[in-house]
């Protein structure tokens, strides 16, 4: 399979030197295919979902999902009520975490659905191996990636108010110094759209204008990589300097399309994570395609307990952390980490999942010059707009540590390319 040049961290240069990892993952495409059915059955449930939270409520009226749970969530923003975004998409961009258990299947593990990243290492990845490995991609079966930017390019156009038209696109960074603004002006030249940071960016009569050198220019489709409550410092957090004054009205009176929607993270929740094979079953009437990873809510005082008397034998997740941050791995636990989850639990049950410790699939990995098994998560990316779409393979997340379960860049993890072998030629 050979050596590829794939393991650095967000916003890392890419011409800097990067560790080794050996043997990039393989998934047969005959697998893939059901995997992304999968992906997209998930990606349309928990859309209708969102947009019916943000409507009539049913959901919550019908009890498949507790209300208190929606309701008294942080990410369901009460200024999206009766906003209508096109084609009733909210979260249009998915990144969904899977891993494989003991025997092989694919497992959800979470989904990814304000602000997902590392779609561009997924893509670097590739590139460098074709590079440094041309003659592995001469004579194979491997199914490219690289029509990713052109899927996003699509997905974002299909959202524009005025159809028809070539849409002016731009890219919403926080700037330079945000951890993943590498991936932020990579898919930005990618697509050929406008990288901009929210002072280049005005809103008047409801429109909402970009400044360029031959003056403004309307916008059609924003591509947000801020946080909700940073859009609008008129709406949210007064105190935001990475926002827009004046986007968010626009917005709900569809001048601008957003990309995902503000109000989409209501589903990125560890204890709604947990309702989603129900959510699929109500609003599309089927079974899920892909398994959750058995999911204790602390929220049950029943669950709770359990949760409590098995510290040392379960992984407890903060229901709204990102990045592999606040998580008690309970086998690799002191006494000392496991008293002081417990006491967070008790004090702040909602905020708060456990899963088994799941048994992760590795991969062979080159570190220290010796080939050790790491485990490893995927992150395929599906989007939602007019269509949907769903790439083939993802980025592959090792955990470079020895024994490691956290993959998260941010917690010294690193990436493979994933191929996906064409088995039906």
């Amino acid at each position: 399979m050979g050596v590829c040049f794939t393991l650095y961290s967000e916003g890392q240069n890419i011409d800097r030197g990067w560790p080794l990892d050996v043997m990039p993952r393989t998934i047969p495409l005959s697998e893939w295919r059901k995997t992304s059915a999968g992906l997209t059955q998930r990606l349309q449930a928990l859309n209708l979902f969102i947009d019916d939270l943000y409507h009539e409520q049913k959901v919550l009226k019908d009890g498949i999902v507790p209300a208190d749970l929606v309701l008294d969530s942080r990410n369901f923003l009460a200024p999206c009520r009766g906003v209508s975004p096109p084609f009733g998409v909210w979260a249009h961009i998915c990144g969904t975490d899977l891993v494989r258990d003991e025997s092989g299947r694919f497992l959800v593990l979470e989904d990814n659905l304000r602000v997902p990243s590392g779609v561009s290492y997924m893509l670097e990845n590739r590139t460098v191996m074709k590079r440094v490995f041309p003659e592995l991609f001469a004579d194979s079966t491997i199914v490219p990636v690289d029509d990713y930017p052109h899927q996003l390019w699509k997905m974002l156009a299909s959202l524009s108010p005025r159809p028809g038209d070539v849409p002016c696109m731009v890219l919403l960074t926080p700037g330079i110094y945000n951890s993943a603004y590498f991936e932020h002006s990579f898919l930005a030249q990618q697509m050929g759209i406008e990288l901009a940071e929210n002072t280049d960016l005005t809103v008047e009569d409801d429109g909402v204008y970009l400044r360029t050198l031959h003056g403004r220019k309307k916008v059609d489709v924003i591509y947000r990589r801020v946080d909700d409550i940073f859009l609008d410092p008129t709406v949210f957090r007064p105190d935001s300097v990475l926002g827009v004054p004046g986007l968010f009205n626009a917005w709900a009176k569809g001048q601008v399309a957003i990309a995902n929607a503000p109000g989409s993270g209501v589903a990125d929740d560890k204890v709604i994570y947990a309702y989603v094979p129900k959510i699929i079953e109500y609003y599309l009437g089927e079974k899920p395609l892909i398994d959750n990873v058995p999911t204790f809510l602390c929220s049950d005082e029943k669950e709770r307990g359990y949760v409590l008397a098995n510290l040392d034998q379960l992984v407890v997740k903060p229901a709204n952390e990102s990045g592999g941050y606040g998580i008690l791995i309970g086998p690799r636990s002191t006494q000392v980490e496991r008293d002081d989850m417990a006491a967070a639990i008790i004090a702040n049950p909602r905020n708060f999942i456990a899963q088994p410790t799941l048994a992760l699939s590795t991969a062979p990995t080159l570190c220290d010059g010796e080939l050790e098994p790491r485990h490893l998560d995927l992150r395929p990316f599906i989007l939602q707009g007019q269509d949907l779409y769903c790439s083939t393979g993802g980025l592959s997340r090792v955990a470079l540590r020895k024994g490691s379960l956290v993959v998260n860049s941010s917690q010294g993890g690193g990436s493979k390319d994933t191929w996906i072998i064409n088995d039906e030629v």
